[in-house]
C-alpha cells in the first residue's frame, strides 16, 4: 500500500507542510516497489513524466499528487509493460478527464523504449568469432594478442566475443596513436572494474529478489547506473584536466 503524508493524493493543492524529498518518497513507494531507485525517479522527471518542485537550494521536493503519479507510472511499467511514450499519452489523457484502456496485466510488448523498459529475458547478446572481430574492428591478429595479453580484451566463457569487444578494440587502437601503449591502460580497466563492483553491489539484491521481474529489472538498473558512471567520470576527468565545458 503506498503510503502518502497528511493531505493524501487527492487533497488539492499541496501546501509547504505536504511537500516530501525525493529520499522519502522512496521510502513510500518502496512497500510497493521494492525495486525503484532514486535514480530511476530522476530519470522519469528527465523524460517529463513527473515535476517536482525545487527549493531555492535546488531541491527537489514532492506533492503528494506526485508520488501518486509516480506510482501509477511504476504499475503501468510493473503490470502492462508499458513504453514511457504510452504512459505519457495515458497521463496526459486522464489530465483531460479521458480515459485509455490499458492492455491486460501480464501482455509483453513488443518494443519498449528507455532504459527502464526492459523485457523480462533480453535476448542473448550477438558473439563475434576472432575473425569477425579483427574485421570489425579493422585491427590486426598481433594488435589483439598484445591487447589480451594486457587483459583489455578477452572471449567469453562461452567462446568469442561480445559485441563490446569492438567498441574496445577501435578504442584502444585510437588511444594507441597518441602513444598511450597497452599497459598504460591497465589502470583504466582496473577503474572500470572497481567501479563494476560498486555498482554490482547496488544492484545484487535485486537479483536476488524472487520477483522475476524485479531480476529483470535489476539489468536495466546495472545500465542506467553505468550510464551515469560514465558521465560522472567523463566531469571528474575534464575538471583534473581543466577543460572548460562548451
Amino acid at each position: 500500500m503506498l503510503r502518502t503524508p497528511t493531505g493524501g493524493a487527492g487533497s488539492g493543492t499541496a501546501t509547504a507542510g505536504d511537500m516530501v524529498s525525493i529520499g522519502t518518497v522512496l521510502n513510500q513507494l518502496r512497500d510497493e516497489f521494492p525495486e525503484v531507485t532514486i535514480s530511476k525517479i530522476r530519470f522519469l522527471e528527465a523524460e517529463g513524466l513527473v515535476e517536482p518542485r525545487r527549493t531555492a537550494s535546488g531541491y527537489r521536493k514532492f506533492s503528494p499528487q506526485d508520488v501518486e503519479r509516480l506510482a501509477r507510472i511504476l504499475r503501468m511499467q510493473r503490470d502492462h509493460y508499458l513504453p514511457l511514450k504510452v504512459i505519457r499519452e495515458h497521463l496526459d489523457a486522464l489530465a483531460r478527464g479521458e480515459e485509455i484502456p490499458l492492455p491486460a496485466p501480464g501482455r509483453r510488448r513488443d518494443l519498449l523504449e528507455g532504459p527502464w523498459e526492459q523485457e523480462a529475458e533480453p535476448p542473448a547478446p550477438a558473439r563475434l568469432g576472432r575473425g569477425e572481430l579483427l574485421a570489425a574492428a579493422e585491427v590486426t591478429e598481433a594488435e589483439l594478442a598484445e591487447w589480451e595479453s594486457y587483459g583489455l580484451i578477452a572471449e567469453t566463457d562461452g567462446g568469442g566475443y561480445d559485441a563490446e569487444a569492438v567498441t574496445v578494440a577501435r578504442l584502444v587502437a585510437d588511444l594507441g596513436r597518441f602513444g598511450l601503449e597497452p599497459r598504460h591502460l591497465r589502470a583504466v580497466k582496473a577503474a572500470a572494474e572497481r567501479e563494476a563492483g560498486l555498482i554490482e553491489q547496488v544492484v545484487a539484491p535485486l537479483r536476488r529478489h524472487r520477483n522475476p521481474q524485479t531480476r529483470a529489472h535489476a539489468e536495466a538498473t546495472a545500465k542506467e547506473l553505468a550510464a551515469q558512471s560514465v558521465r560522472l567520470h567523463a566531469a571528474l576527468m575534464q575538471i583534473a584536466l581543466g577543460i572548460r565545458a562548451q
